[in-house]
């Protein structure tokens, strides 16, 4: 089964957009997806509480880090949004989940810095060489410098961004909805689901 981890210890770079989004992404494909939110302030849960009963469905999941319930029966596909802060003991029950690890980061130098002790701490996990890890440029313009600095920086941990996706009122909105890009019509939203057309193929091979 596919699960998808998105995981940052950093707070503040994306991870409940990247997980809402992904979980509709897969919700739109047909599959029996479950979210799950290991987060205290529990966003994604709380997005999932103001999804409309017409969306493609997403299931909820019981996540604590110290003991994960059996997610509900017929499920797909996984997502789990994880906390700030995930380390030792705690990143080591998401290695043992994970099929996928998406790394969502920002193209700040602080950013950058701040993820970098965790991209390493990843690739020394016991099952890093079973688990591919890919990274997101959050909020960012790949046309320009700090995009640039982002990708030479990713790159030379050896991981691949996956995508940039850009600063837009659109993941916003649609969030306040309980929706995702995935639930409109794609004219309404073309730019923005172009930048996940890679992160979705990524994904899909999970």
């Amino acid at each position: 089964m596919p699960v998808v981890v998105v995981a940052n210890p950093k707070g503040g770079v994306g991870k409940s957009t990247l997980s809402t989004q992904l979980a509709g992404y897969w919700a739109s494909r047909g599959h029996a997806v479950v979210l799950g939110d290991a987060d205290r302030q529990q966003s994604s849960r709380m997005w999932l509480s103001l999804r409309p009963p017409q969306a493609s469905p997403i299931a909820t999941w019981s996540v604590s880090l110290d003991g994960l319930a059996r997610p509900p029966r017929g499920t797909t596909h996984l997502v789990l949004d994880t906390p700030a802060g995930l380390k030792g003991r705690r990143l080591d029950e998401v290695m043992r989940l994970a099929t996928r690890i998406v790394v969502p980061l920002q193209a700040s130098v602080f950013d950058m810095h701040a993820t970098q002790q965790f991209l390493v701490e990843l690739a020394d996990r016991k099952k890093a060489d079973k688990v591919p890890v890919g990274v997101v440029g959050m909020r960012v313009d790949e046309r320009t410098i700090a995009a640039e600095k982002l990708r030479d920086f990713v790159q030379s941990l050896g991981l691949p961004v996956l995508g940039y996706l850009r600063h837009t009122q659109n993941y916003v909105h649609l969030a306040a909805q309980g929706l995702t890009l995935f639930d409109v019509a794609p004219a309404r939203v073309a730019r923005d689901i172009e930048q996940w057309r890679d992160l979705c193929e990524w994904v899909d091979a999970a």
